[in-house]
């Protein structure tokens, strides 16, 4: 069989990535020749695995639609935010989202809550589990249009799938009655399986009051805030000080 055959055959059989290997191989002459068959084939196997991971990675990370392009590996530690190191690597690792814990981050506006809750979503894309970003008026819109048009039980059933929820702004907007009900809803379904990611200006002890019904308020901090980890950023606005560098 010629070459190109066996590369159509495998781009044929959407084996993109041991084609591209074989390619390689054959355009280094004499590299593998000492290499026998099985090994050769493992390299192209190897090459295979590596391009669908990548593959995978980056359509987890075009659905999160993260609001910024944010890394673990570009977070500022220069200035004083309350944020450390070890703990950004603790929570890069994927074990707190296999337990289905949370993360409740805080801060003033400018502080890069924002940032490094992208971060730390992107990074487990990378790990190789689903996220998704919403602020939480937009979440909020779309359940009502979903219960519009007859999508919202379809569109609850996928939020409680995803590994990583990432709910920013939290707080900020008043909830009307159906918003309450639609995030006990959502809570109720992620709780103990699923990890939620929140990130607010207001301390952890006026979300009580920002939900707005005493009862509702219960049920969902009560599976929020169960086994959550908390970042309390603080420090002076980051936005203010690249324009001052700039």
């Amino acid at each position: 069989m010629s070459t190109i055959k066996t590369l159509t055959q495998l781009r044929d059989l959407k084996l993109g990535g041991m084609a591209a290997a074989l390619e390689h191989q054959q355009n280094q002459p004499g590299t593998y020749d000492e290499l026998s068959f099985t090994e050769r084939l493992e390299l192209l196997l190897d090459r295979e695995c590596q391009t669908r991971e990548h593959r995978k990675q980056d359509r987890l990370v075009r659905q999160a639609r993260f609001k910024l392009r944010a890394s673990v590996q570009d977070i500022d530690y220069q200035h004083r935010r309350n944020l450390k190191k070890a703990q950004v690597a603790q929570l890069a690792q994927t074990d707190w989202l296999e337990r289905g814990q949370n993360l409740l981050i805080t801060g003033p506006c400018g502080s890069g809550k924002t940032y490094v809750g992208c971060a730390i979503g992107h990074q487990a894309c990378l790990n190789g589990l689903s996220a998704r970003y919403y602020r939480i008026s937009r979440l909020m819109l779309a359940l009502t249009q979903a219960k519009a048009d007859g999508t919202y039980q379809k569109t609850l059933n996928q939020l409680s799938k995803i590994n990583l929820l990432i709910l920013d702004d939290w707080g900020l907007e008043a909830l009307s009655p159906a918003h309450r009900n639609d995030l006990m809803e959502i809570m109720d379904d992620r709780h103990g399986t699923q990890s939620t990611m929140i990130i607010s200006q207001l301390p952890t002890d006026q979300w009580y009051a920002a939900i707005g019904d005493n009862t509702l308020a219960d049920a969902i901090l009560d599976r929020l805030m169960h086994n959550a980890h908390r970042w309390v950023l603080n420090g002076e606005s980051m936005r203010k000080r690249l324009q001052e560098i700039d």
